[in-house]
């Protein structure tokens, strides 16, 4: 009951008339009233919270219960007031401060005596300033616990506190006053130094080291003390300088050798000597043999990325005992030669100046002493320009291209390759052209090659930091490929045992030379080549065939590049003697020839076997001389006539013969000679005083005329003798004109001049000619080009058979003067030559000009920037690169500074001495050569530049109070060539323009400033500037204007990602949480742990900016999460941090007997907090009536757990426990209609029989009641309940031992009664 509501509740009717209660009525009257009024009418319980009531008025409560039969008759309540049953607390007990510091204090107090009959909600908590009259509430939140942290007082004021307790009924009164206390710092002497340890001995010393006293006494700890004390005495000297150390270790010497000593260490604050923390044990003065140790820091556990040309320095800490011996080498083996190494008994240094690709890699550290040995290594990586490309090699030639593929570099210079630039060069020449500048892929094609010319190939690799170097191809390749097949193949022979092939040339060589042609056979059945020679002639013997069998042959060519694709005989040969009579193939049987000229006449022939030959002039045997000869071939005769002459005309007869007949044939010879003398003798016919008639007979060359023909004979004719011949007729009747067209079949006259030469450079050029204007009556077959130097009168073959009009012409000497010559070949023979005009073998361009206006830039200690112009001409052809040269002032000649070419206009050369002077060179080269260099520079001094430094960077406030702003920034990108010695920081009133230096006047040397003693609330400007040697640089000014004004930051926690993910520790091992902490004020900081207490050997740190939880040597209790809260005025932060400790288990818990059996026990146990899997075992072939001991033992991949021993010794022996039957209830209550179901729990040892009987008979059970026995339950399941089912119901169990029994009432509800 309270002022605005009561909760009521009843029983059911003990008669419900027979009918289910289907609902309830609740109504009220005040007891100044007579009228019922319904506060509830379709109630389904009974119980129910009424509402709505009025503060102090009295009513009386009734319920009503319905069934299907109507309302019953009502129950009425008890008058009761609306009334809280609860008053406000008494106040709370006298608060009591603690804790006091200048700016806090923390308060206690008691809980009232009365809380009023209700919980206490919060306590408010209040102040009141000694020199004030208001109380100030300080607490903004709900406060349940007896104390808490007053903060953000006045440092010298003096404060009172109060208390006041709410409950629901409201605020209690006051608390008394607590005495006046003073904000200010208490201070007392210091706690122990925590964490006291041993960290290193010899035979003359101990090291050793200790923590921060947790409690510093209230002032900082000014320095600590350090006695000693052997075992059996109790005399402590003092070993430290009695003004104390500040460090927080010290190497105590001048001891005694296995001597063992108590140690102490104290702690010094302004009020004295604190209280001592003892050393854990006695530590011995002996030499410890430790083994080495290498600790590489975080940066040296990553890649150590280094630009190229910087300076690579490796710091690495060392331990060991004796001092280890240290050595530094490369994964891959090489030597540290440029490496400047250091070795101490604490560090070692490795330094490498001017590092480049190949000093990076994996660095190997090896430390060794007599106590074992310990290997670390350090990854380098040199950001350069990559390393040249791996295994280039040329998968694909052809005519007029080349394939190559390679591997990357091995050496990327620390960034990944962007593309690759190929290149070529032609073997007479010396510079590389770029074929592709941006090659994406580690293979390239590269076309527009001249057949059968050498090239040399050139891979560079480019990545972010520029070109690498270059792999290009041991030798000069060829291009060219695989000929064609070769041309007809042709049966010249064929014979019981051997074949004759001939066969034509192929129609390409692939570009390279033909070296020979493979012969190859297959017999009629068989799938199978053979190979049967290798001849390097168009023509083979085919030996050691079988008679009568058949075969096929196929011809390949082959070159440098490979072999062609066979050309087979069109045609199967059987191996058999053949036999023909000789017969001739004659084209022509006349045959001319010019006098002085040669003839050779081809004759044609067939014969089997071999024919032998006869030679007739005019019928007399062919007397044959050096002019006159024949010649016998497989299939052709010739005659060789040298230098014509008349006395060679006449008819030529020749004769073969074998043993299958002979042949004969004709050949007339002419030679074309001038006429001769008329035919003779000259006849005078007529003579007169003044005049005489000869007469004589007309040469061979006549014209004869009769009356109705006409003949001109032109014996001997020549090609000029051709052409258009016109016939004229006249009569007294008219005239009549026929023309007649003769050809001359001759050898062709010289080409239409004159020969045209372009494309002249000092290698090559091109010619091209017009078509004989004479062709000698034939198609000109092709034409012979030739060539001879002005200096010499022997003409050389340049091609002998050049099919077109025009000719490139190569392998020409530099300035040579040549004179070239084309004669055109038909059937006829070959026609007479058109020579050239004399041209000499230069480039039509000439080595560029020199560079201009060569400048020098950015110059440093070891380097420096040329810069220059492109030439004015470029000698008309284009700019290959640029060679860039030095001279130092003290040396003579010249040195090149670009191993590559330069494309640019600019380079920077590297490697220059420090304080030498140097004076600089460009040279342009082009297909022509190199050019003249530019004049030289003028001598230009190898140091680092010096300027001011630029502005510091990203200055910005961090944090402000209401007196100080701390500022930060970073350092100039521009420290002006030095080091940064320090900084400068001005600030100015926004209403003021005058700047105020803040710092010394010397600067500061970190980026991080506080400025005090500002006004509060007042706004201002600040400003920073870097100083180094040169002065003062640029300042920087800090964004927007700063108020001065109290901050309030609510309180953060900074889990990095390790803390937010499980912790790991082995047991014994060190537990290390250290979190960085924020909030103004400064937030109050509480450890703790959700499951139990933190360890008490845990040492605590708490700063404004860090806290950190300590735990030595931990074990599995350490485990956990561990709850870390801030608090300040702003607000609260809290964070936890799991720990698994790995540790064997903790011991099981409730070990115990679950069952026994003459030859078996079986256990059960609760598994331990941490790690284990199985509760329980049966152990067997026990001896029946033995007694036996049990314990179990936890095990995890750790270890395993203290045994947990059974409670008492077990007896071998079957178990026999007497039967019991219990129920839930007694009675049970079901509707008519509803479902019920009763259940007994039973035990007993041997399990008993179970009986169920219903007013004394046995249960008879149907298929709506039944009963389901399990081990150890019996259930009574009755479905849609009838009058009948009530009853009176009895359980029996029984077993050797005894029996039990129980016994249930169950009631049919049914409609109410009053």
């Amino acid at each position: 009951m309270t002022t605005e509501k009561c909760i009521l509740s009843w029983l059911p009717p003990l008669h419900d008339g027979g009918g289910k209660i289907e609902y309830y009525i609740i109504q009220r009257r005040e007891t100044s009233r007579l009228t019922w009024t319904n506060v509830a009418t379709d109630l389904q319980v009974n119980r129910y919270k009424v509402t709505k009531l009025l503060k102090g008025n009295e009513y009386i409560f009734r319920v009503m219960a319905v069934n299907k039969y109507g309302v019953g008759e009502p129950l009425e309540s008890e008058p009761a007031v609306a009334t809280n049953p609860y008053v406000p607390s008494d106040p709370p007990q006298a608060p009591e401060v603690s804790a006091i510091t200048k700016d806090s204090m923390v308060v206690c107090w008691g809980h009232p005596e009365h809380n009023g009959g209700s919980s206490i909600n919060t306590y408010i908590i209040e102040r009141r300033d000694k020199t004030g009259l208001r109380w100030v509430k300080c607490n903004k939140r709900t406060v349940t616990d007896l104390r808490f942290k007053v903060s953000g007082l006045t440092p010298g004021h003096e404060y009172e506190y109060r208390i006041l307790a709410e409950n629901a009924a409201g605020l209690s009164a006051p608390s008394p006053s607590s005495p006046f206390y003073k904000a200010c710092d208490t201070i007392f002497q210091p706690g122990p130094p925590g964490n006291p340890r041993v960290l290193d001995t010899t035979k003359s010393s101990i090291t050793i080291a200790w923590n921060k006293p947790v409690y510093d006494g209230g002032s900082d700890i000014t320095g600590y003390i350090v006695e000693t004390c052997l075992p059996e005495e109790d005399e402590w000297t003092i070993v430290t300088p009695m003004a104390g150390l500040t460090a927080t270790s010290f190497t105590i010497t001048n001891l005694i050798e296995n001597q063992e000593y108590k140690i102490n260490i104290s702690a010094l604050n302004c009020e004295g000597v604190g209280e001592p923390a003892s050393l854990p044990g006695s530590p011995k003065a002996e030499d410890r043999l430790l083994p080495p140790e290498i600790e590489l820091d975080s940066d040296l556990r990553k890649v150590v990325n280094i630009r190229a040309c910087s300076t690579l320095r490796l710091f690495v800490p060392i331990k060991g005992r004796p001092a280890p011996e240290v050595r530094w080498s490369r994964e891959t083996g090489e030597p540290l030669d440029k490496a400047s190494i250091e070795i101490t008994s604490s560090f070692t240094t490795l330094v490498i100046e001017n590092v480049n690709r190949f000093d990076g890699g994996k660095y190997m550290l090896t430390v060794e002493n007599s106590s074992g040995t310990k290997t670390a290594f350090v990854n380098v990586r040199v950001l350069d320009t990559p390393d040249a490309p791996q295994n280039l090699t040329i998968k694909e030639i052809t005519k007029d291209s080349a394939s190559l593929i390679w591997d990357p570099p091995v050496i990327d210079g620390g960034s990944r390759i962007r593309h690759y630039i190929v290149e070529k060069r032609e073997s007479t020449r010396k510079a590389y052209s770029i074929v592709n500048t941006s090659c994406p892929k580690t293979s390239c094609r590269i076309g527009d090659l001249q057949e059968g010319s050498l090239y040399f190939f050139r891979i560079l690799a480019e990545n972010e930091y520029g070109v690498g170097l270059p792999v290009e191809t041991t030798e000069a390749i060829k291009i060219s490929e695989r000929p064609l097949p070769p041309g007809k193949v042709s049966l010249k022979e064929v014979t019981g045992n051997s074949v004759t092939l001939s066969w034509e040339k192929p129609d390409h060589d692939g570009g390279s030379r033909i070296t020979g042609y493979i012969v190859e056979m297959q017999g009629k059945n068989s799938e199978k080549w053979t190979q049967v020679m290798t001849v390097k002639v168009t023509e083979a013997v085919v030996v050691g065939l079988t008679q009568g069998e058949e075969y096929s042959f196929r011809i390949s060519a082959t070159n440098e590049k490979g072999t062609s694709d066979p050309r087979p005989l069109s045609v199967p040969v059987v191996a058999m003697d053949v036999v023909i009579a000789p017969a001739f193939k004659l084209l022509f049987s006349t045959f001319s020839v010019l006098a002085g000229d040669d003839l050779k006449i081809d004759v044609p022939y067939v014969a089997q076997p071999k024919a032998t030959v006869t030679w007739q002039k005019d019928g007399i045997a062919l007397k044959e001389t050096t002019r006159v000869n024949s010649e016998v071939a497989e299939r052709h005769l010739y005659l060789v006539i040298k230098e014509a002459t008349r006395d060679d005309v006449g008819k030529y007869t020749i004769k073969l013969t074998n043993l299958a007949g002979e042949a004969t044939a004709d050949i007339n010879v002419i030679v074309l000679d001038k006429p001769g003398p008329p035919t003779g003798p000259i006849k005078i016919e007529e003579v007169t005083a003044d005049s005489v008639t000869l007469s004589w007979q007309p040469p061979e060359l006549e014209i004869k005329n009769t009356d109705f023909t006409t003949t001109l004979s032109v014996k001997e004719a020549i090609r000029v003798d051709g052409g258009q011949y016109t016939l004229l007729l006249k009569n007294v009747g008219g005239e009549k004109s026929v023309v007649v067209n003769v050809k001359v079949l001759d050898r062709p006259g010289p080409p239409d001049g004159p020969i045209s030469i372009y494309g002249v450079t000092s290698e090559k050029c091109s010619i091209a000619w017009k078509t004989p204007l004479h062709d000698g009556g034939a198609e000109v077959s092709h034409y012979i080009v030739e060539r001879r130097e002005t200096s010499r009168l022997v003409w050389t073959v340049v091609e002998s058979k050049v099919q077109t009009l025009n000719l490139k012409i190569t392998k020409l000497l530099p300035g040579n003067e040549y004179i070239f010559r084309v004669i055109p070949v038909n059937k006829y023979g070959i026609g007479e030559p058109l020579e050239s005009d004399p041209v000499i073998a230069a480039n039509p361009f000439v080595p560029p000009d020199a560079p201009s206006n060569v400048e020098v830039s950015n110059i440093t200690k070891d380097s420096m920037v040329i810069t220059w112009e492109r030439p004015t001409n470029d000698g008309g052809n284009a700019i290959a690169g640029y060679i860039v040269e030095k001279r130092d002032k003290e040396g003579v000649r010249w040195a090149r500074c670009n191993k590559r070419v330069v494309s640019e206009l600019r380079f920077r050369v590297t490697g220059l001495l420090e304080n030498r002077s140097y004076e600089f060179r460009v040279s342009a080269e082009n297909a022509a050569g190199v050019g003249k260099p530019s004049p030289p520079t003028v001598y230009f001094k190898a140091v680092d530049q010096v300027f001011k430094p630029g502005p510091p960077n990203n200055p910005k406030v961090i944090d402000v109070s209401r007196a100080s702003v701390v500022l930060h920034w970073g350092k100039p990108i521009y420290d002006g060539g030095c080091e940064i010695q320090s900084y400068i920081v001005e600030a100015c009133e926004v209403t003021s323009e005058e700047w105020m230096m803040c710092t010394p006047p010397s600067g500061i040397t970190e980026t991080r400033f506080e400025v005090k003693k500002l006004l509060e609330k007042h706004e201002y400007k600040f400003r920073i500037c870097a100083i180094n040697k040169v002065g003062v640089g640029e300042t920087a000014d800090v964004p927007g204007s700063i108020i001065l004004e109290d901050k309030l930051e609510a309180p953060d926690i900074d889990l990095d990602a390790d803390l937010r993910k499980m912790i790991t520790v082995r047991a014994g091992g060190s537990l290390r949480l250290f979190v960085p902490i924020r909030g103004r004020p400064t937030p109050e900081v509480k450890w703790g742990k959700a499951e139990g207490e933190i360890n008490e050997a845990a040492q605590i740190d708490i700063t404004s900016s860090f806290t950190s939880l300590i735990i030595e040597n931990v074990n599995r209790f350490d485990s956990g999460k561990y709850n870390l809260t801030l608090e300040n005025a702003s607000g609260t932060k809290s964070a936890f941090i799991s720990v698994r400790v790995l540790d064997t288990p903790d011991a099981p818990a409730n070990f115990r007997v679950k069952e026994i059996t003459k030859n078996s026990v079986t256990l059960t146990w609760e598994p331990p907090l941490l790690d284990v899997k199985s509760l329980d075992t049966v152990i067997t072939n026990l001896v029946q009536g033995g007694e036996y001991n049990f314990r179990v033992i936890a095990v995890n991949d750790k270890g395993k757990s203290d045994p947990r021993l059974l409670a008492n010794p077990v007896v071998a022996k079957d178990l026999a426990i007497q039967p019991t039957v219990r129920t839930k209830l007694s009675t049970y209550n079901v509707q008519v209609g509803q479902d019920l179901k009763i259940e007994a729990r039973i035990s007993g040892h041997p399990k008993p029989t179970i009986t169920w009987t219903k007013d004394g008979s046995v249960l008879k059970q149907t298929t709506r009641v039944n009963v389901a026995d399990t081990a150890h339950h019996t259930t009574l399941t009755i479905k849609d309940a009838t009058r009948e089912d009530g009853g009176m119901y009895n359980i029996a169990v029984a077993n050797v031992l005894g029996q039990a029994e129980a016994t249930v009432e169950i009631i049919i509800l049914e409609k109410p009664g009053t």
